[in-house]
């Protein structure tokens, strides 16, 4: 085999191969003496079949595997001599024209893209700032009593009550009501309902729709006019004005049960401490979770500012398609980020491909450390993330398992994240982690914003 470099330009490399005929041949030979030793044809005994009578009949798709083989052997050979890590599988070009014919040395080209050499920080040189918060027996109390409201009965009160004390619906109490919803005169996508229920002064209504019905009786309608708040959730609806024309139903007031160890037996507890304490080991699950993001991310900032190394333009490329890929799905929901309706076309394209290398690299980083401290994901590992994934898709478990199993490229996914995870928690171990106890309001903010605070 003769081998000639011919390129070496940062990252890429290129090469030319040249493997000899009379090898090729040797190898065709071989594999074809060896499958007429199992051949039954008719007319000849078993494994006794001539080799011109296997040429003709085999011939042709033995020359197509041993040419395959050959390549792919030559390409390993190449790289493994050379000790090249290629970041993607290399690209292979023909230079011999109908090399199946084997009718002489068979020539090709490879281009590739290597992994960047990468020297690892020294991890115990990265300081960190774990913030924790823990949960506050007024948080509880609140909880509690969210949970007594959820399990609320409602009483209609009586035509001759509201009569009698001179108005209808009142603040705490609720209507149930039928609506439609309208813009410009015309009703809209998911602006009617029937027999809702309104708490006057509750959440969960856009601003003055509880309000606009405050004071209406059993039978009465009225027409209310609000604008929808301009981060609504519905970018066809945020900011516009609407009227809604309201039927109030029924009126009734809220029956709340008290918080006891009745309620808590209600919820599946054996006392009313015992759902204290479970509403505390869940809250605090969600404050770690925050907590341990918070650090994470301040992790690999940090990672970041460290790497220094080029990346594979390719690996960059395939990135930045993907993410230009959601800007645009995002443009045409109308959900694109504020700060980009104002950027023309070059500078989002500057900024996202930024945003595309800063991910490539950050992930080789991650990836290296792994490779070079032996962290990887056991199939038991996978398996059972994958059957967390599964159980999001209630009644269809079993068919998303053989959907992982049957596309491997889904359990990639998976498998990604639980190794970064892993990776994460390894560095975090060596790192400088000062703890820092904060209220929740606090470990809720977005870093920067918690920053400017203090």
């Amino acid at each position: 085999m003769q081998v000639t470099e011919t390129l070496s330009d940062g990252l890429k490399r290129g090469f030319t191969v040249v493997l000899p005929a009379a090898d090729l041949e040797t190898r065709r030979t071989e594999r074809l003496t060896s499958l007429g030793k199992t051949l039954r044809l008719p007319g000849f005994r078993p494994g006794k079949v001539p080799l011109p009578i296997v040429k003709q009949r085999y011939g042709t798709a033995v020359s197509a595997e041993v040419l395959e083989e050959s390549v792919s052997q030559a390409m390993q050979r190449v790289l493994s001599e050379r000790g090249l890590r290629p970041a993607q599988q290399p690209k292979i070009d023909m230079v011999t024209e109908n090399p199946a014919e084997m009718a002489g040395d068979l020539e090709f080209k490879i281009e590739l893209e290597l992994l960047p050499d990468i020297t690892l920080p020294d991890f115990g040189n990265i300081a960190l700032t774990r913030h924790k918060a823990e949960v506050a027996p007024d948080v509880v109390d609140q909880m509690l009593e969210r949970i007594a409201k959820s399990n609320r009965t409602l009483e209609p009160i009586e035509a001759e009550t509201l009569d009698s004390r001179g108005h209808g619906v009142a603040a705490n109490e609720v209507a149930t009501v039928d609506y439609v919803g309208k813009i410009d005169g015309e009703p809209f996508e998911g602006g009617t309902g029937t027999d809702t229920e309104v708490e006057i002064g509750g959440e969960g209504f856009i601003p003055g729709f509880a309000e606009g019905i405050e004071g209406m009786k059993p039978g009465e309608s009225r027409t209310i006019n609000v604008t929808f708040p301009a981060d609504y959730g519905k970018a066809e609806l945020a900011g516009k004005p609407a009227t809604f024309d309201i039927t109030v139903k029924q009126v009734s007031r809220q029956i709340i049960p008290a918080i006891d160890d009745a309620l808590a037996t209600k919820l599946g507890a054996d006392s009313l401490e015992k759902l204290r304490e479970l509403i505390v080991s869940r809250q605090q699950q969600e404050y770690d979770s925050v907590s341990r993001l918070r650090l994470k991310k301040e992790l690999l900032d940090a990672l970041t500012d460290l790497a220094s190394f080029p990346v594979p333009p390719s690996i960059v490329d395939q990135e930045f398609e993907q993410i230009w890929q959601q800007l645009e799905a995002a443009r045409k929901a109308g959900t694109e980020d504020e700060e980009d309706k104002g950027k023309d076309e070059e500078t989002l394209r500057t900024e996202y491909r930024a945003i595309a290398e800063r991910r490539v690299r950050l992930g080789l980083l991650l990836a290296e450390i792994g490779r070079i401290n032996n962290i990887t994901v056991s199939e038991q590992e996978l398996d059972r993330a994958l059957y967390q994934r599964a159980m999001q898709f209630p009644g269809q478990e079993m068919q998303m398992l053989e959907f992982f199993r049957k596309y491997p490229q889904l359990s990639n996914s998976v498998r990604g994240p639980l190794l970064e995870d892993k990776v994460v928690d390894f560095v975090l171990e060596l790192a400088n982690v000062t703890n820092v106890v904060v209220t929740p309001e606090e470990l809720a903010k977005e870093p920067e914003k918690a920053e400017a605070a203090g």
